[in-house]
Formats: structure tokens, C-alpha cells, sequence
């Protein structure tokens, strides 16, 4: 009874705002867009919209079969992708999104021997999920979430594949250079340079200062790994970030890293699927690449 295109009618109407402008996006004529519809709703027995003035309204079913098009709709459109693939000899395309601005760095090592071993897979890497990635996942429209704060869900896989440590980084002649650790009143007087994220998920933020009850004298946020570390080794601010990433880029920068507190901070970068994904061999390839490097 539900077809595809009642689907697309009111997911399109919903992003349009009209019925016009539904049915262009569609390529149909609006007469044959209201037909469909109309014809949908006499055999649910339902409406889907009410008319207000020149507006529509989403009814409680229209809400229920807006919500099955949004999760639906992008599924088919993946399968049909896979078996174009699968047709035309390709493997498939392996679309990961980043949670994590540094991790974008630890990636590239990881693609580059991927790409060699399954030269019939592409990789295709999502920045704008920062922070943002469960629900791209769910919507399919990633394959793969790469993040340092796994939200476990029905439905979804988390595989930790690289451990790393959060230090502070300072530039060398900083007085917080020489020590073996820092504490969290030590960065009361200091410009803390971050990415631009909320400060709820920053582990500096979250493990180490607001636990104290401190604050930075000034947060900066920029962009760019390398401009952060241009900031510090010119004595402009301190900033977060992992070891490894502090340690590959000391030969250009004069800065050095400090570890977080008595304890430090230890984290893990892990890779989310969808569990129905976890049997695609080069899904679980990459995994392993990752674990292994």
C-alpha cells in the first residue's frame, strides 16, 4: 500500500515547504503529487496533512510516515548504490565521517595501506559530522564513525583501535615546560586555544579543569592543528591535544607536552559501524588495519 514515492512526496513537501515546490523537486506535476497522496490517505483511512490557510500541517500519521521516510529513504538509496557497485564489478564505497578534529591525521595512516589492499573499495572521509556522527550513522549516510567518545546504542558497534594520551601543550621556554605535570589552578592565568567545540566535550574541559572548579583567564578556539600549534610555540596560549600529534609535529614547532595532572588523561580513538554492517569484509578489514597499526 505504502509506496516509495508517498515516501518521497512527504519527505520532499516537509524540506519544500509547499506542494509546488515538492513536485518540481520530484519532477512531478502538483496535481499528480495531491492525486497520490489523496489516494494514499483514502486507503489508510487517514489524513496525512491538514490544511491551514495556504499552509500544511503534518498530522500524527503524516508525523509517523515523515519519521519511516527519513530512516527508509536513505537505506534504499545505499542498497541501490551497493548493487550498482556490485554490477558494474566494484566492491563498494566505505564513507567515514570524523567526530574528532585531530583524528583526521591518525586516519591518513590508516587509508593510505587500506587503499593498497582493496583497491576495489573507495574511501570517502565526512567532516562535517564533527560531532554530530550517531545520527549519521542511523540516517546512513556514514558508513563509519571515527570518535574518541563512543555513545553505545542499539544498533550500533564500537571497536577501540588506537590508545593515546591528552597533554597539555606549551611552547619550550614556557615555566610549565619543565615540569612532569600540571594541575588544573596552573592554567587559571592562561589563553587555552581549543577547536572550536563546545567545552562539554573537551576533555581538558571535562577531565580536568571543571572538576577543580577552573577556568582559563581566556578560551580561544581555532580551526587548524597547525595554526594551534603556531599560536602556542609563538607563547600565545596553551592548548590540548594528543601526544602522538604533539610529538610528530615538534620538529617544526618549538613546543613540548606536558602531561594533565598527577594521573593523565588516557583516551581511545574507536571506529562505530551499524551492527547489520559488521559482516562486510571490507568494513572489518579497516577495523583490523586499524587495530593492527
Amino acid at each position: 500500500m505504502i509506496e516509495r514515492m508517498h515516501l518521497a512526496i512527504i519527505r520532499e513537501v516537509e524540506r519544500q515547504g509547499s506542494l509546488t515546490a515538492a513536485a518540481d523537486k520530484l519532477f512531478l506535476t502538483q496535481s499528480a503529487l495531491s492525486h497520490s497522496i489523496k489516494k494514499l490517505e483514502q486507503q489508510l483511512g487517514t489524513n496525512i496533512w491538514l490544511r491551514e490557510g495556504r499552509n500544511l500541517r503534518l498530522t500524527q500519521a503524516g508525523q509517523y510516515m515523515l519519521a519511516v521516510a527519513n530512516r527508509l529513504l536513505p537505506q534504499l538509496s545505499l542498497a541501490e548504490e551497493r548493487l550498482r557497485q556490485f554490477a558494474q564489478g566494484e566492491r563498494g564505497t566505505l564513507r567515514i565521517g570524523m567526530e574528532c578534529h585531530p583524528c583526521y591525521q591518525w586516519l591518513l595512516k590508516v587509508v593510505s595501506p587500506y587503499l593498497a589492499d582493496w583497491p576495489d573499495v573507495d574511501v570517502d572521509v565526512k567532516q562535517k559530522f564533527q560531532f554530530g556522527g550517531i545520527g549519521a550513522l542511523f540516517g546512513y549516510e556514514i558508513d563509519m564513525l571515527v570518535t574518541p567518545d563512543p555513545l553505545y546504542k542499539p544498533g550500533l558497534l564500537f571497536q577501540p583501535v588506537f590508545d593515546y594520551e591528552q597533554v597539555l601543550v606549551v611552547h619550550a621556554k614556557h615555566p610549565l615546560a619543565k615540569l612532569a605535570y600540571v594541575l588544573p589552578e596552573q592554567l587559571s592565568n592562561e589563553t587555552l586555544i581549543t577547536y572550536p567545540v563546545e567545552t562539554d566535550r573537551l576533555d581538558i574541559y571535562n577531565q580536568f579543569l571543571q572538576p577543580a572548579g577552573i577556568s582559563p583567564q581566556v578560551h580561544k578556539p581555532i580551526e587548524t592543528t597547525d595554526i594551534m600549534l603556531q599560536m602556542v610555540a609563538s607563547g600565545r596560549g596553551v592548548a590540548a591535544l594528543p601526544r602522538w600529534l604533539v610529538q610528530e609535529y615538534q620538529n617544526r614547532f618549538e613546543v613540548v607536552p606536558v602531561q594533565l595532572g598527577k594521573q593523565g588523561i588516557a583516551k581511545q580513538i574507536y571506529l562505530g559501524i551499524r551492527e547489520t554492517d559488521s559482516q562486510i569484509d571490507y568494513v572489518q578489514a579497516f577495523i583490523q588495519l586499524a587495530q593492527a597499526g
